[in-house]
């Protein structure tokens, strides 16, 4: 087993990623430049990062190589997204730094999360995938109720059948179902229920987090990763939060986690030492009163890379200050 390298990166580079076709509701594609706007690079630097931001990604049309899979809306102008986006993200983790990619719809994780999979994967050490959002997305074809193609990433992500031709000749670098962790989720669809439950998937429903609080579940979270010598990617969906402190989503759900409950986990995750990429998806300006959700958004992206109120060891422990 390839030794761990916990040298903290240094450098971050911000990507974003205006896609909305994979969801029903138009305004993703306005996401980026509402978390510039917001003050994302300046909070990253003043935790003395070096950050890199790559711009959008552009993409030309989409073009059909072949019969889309029945029940994928928009297949072709997805697969082209994806395919673009799984090159760029593992040319960006190859180059050292941190990539976060600024969405966009949830569907943008098939190709990041693919990409820096490959990545992790060459290096001999196994990405896992923290999914904190209100939906499982682990639908496929056959599944789905809607064919929004948001809803089919982290199914796609663990190799599940029904996009096989998604990435064309790219290499697909699949997470096992027990890589992938789910957090948050309130809103799963019967047959995604089904097929959740057959994989084992770990799911820290709201139920779990009521109960348990969430530094347990994130504790035990970052515990397997650490046992297997694994990396995290961070799948940050704005849904997660609750509607009335992050009101700028299209697909709310309530019943959601808090803004504290939401700042700990990113804080423990820091702790950890353990992420090396990171999504931030379904931000929808449209939706949002007077970017008060992007502002949220970069206040939780700060503490997921060291922002702190008072000086404190890291990693934390349980025991209580003096």
């Amino acid at each position: 087993m390839p030794e761990a390298d916990n040298s903290r990166p240094s450098r971050i580079a911000l990507l974003g990623v205006p896609i909305e076709i994979g969801a029903a509701q138009a305004g993703t594609l306005m996401g980026p430049a509402a978390l510039r706007t917001a003050g994302i690079a300046r909070v990253l630097e003043q935790l003395e990062f070096g950050v890199d931001d790559h711009g959008d990604l552009a993409i030309p049309a989409g073009v059909s190589d072949g019969p889309a899979p029945a029940n994928t809306k928009f297949y072709d102008e997805v697969k082209t997204w994806i395919r673009l986006l799984s090159e760029r993200a593992y040319w960006l983790a190859q180059s050292g730094a941190v990539p976060i990619f600024m969405g966009g719809d949830h569907s943008l994780s098939m190709g990041s999360i693919n990409g820096v999979a490959r990545f992790w994967q060459e290096k001999g050490r196994p990405l896992f995938a923290l999914w904190v959002d209100a939906h499982a997305d682990y639908n496929t074809p056959d599944t789905t109720i809607t064919g929004n193609m948001h809803g089919m990433s982290a199914a796609f992500l663990c190799g599940e059948p029904g996009l096989e031709n998604l990435l064309g000749g790219l290499p697909r670098a699949s997470i096992s179902p027990d890589q992938l962790d789910l957090i948050g989720t309130r809103s799963i669809d019967p047959l995604e229920r089904k097929l959740l439950r057959e994989r084992r998937v770990a799911i820290a429903d709201m139920r779990a987090i009521d109960e348990f609080g969430v530094a347990v579940l994130i504790r035990r979270v970052i515990e397997r990763v650490k046992a297997k010598n694994g990396v995290l990617h961070v799948s940050f969906d704005v849904d997660f939060l609750d509607p009335s402190v992050a009101p700028g989503v299209g697909t709310t759900v309530p019943g959601g986690a808090t803004y504290r409950e939401a700042h700990l986990i990113m804080e423990l995750l820091h702790d950890s030492g353990l992420v090396r990429s990171v999504d931030i998806v379904e931000l929808n300006p449209f939706l949002d009163e007077r970017g008060r959700t992007a502002r949220v958004v970069v206040e939780l992206i700060g503490s997921l890379f060291g922002l702190q109120i008072t000086d404190r060891p890291t990693p934390t422990n349980a025991v209580l200050p003096d």
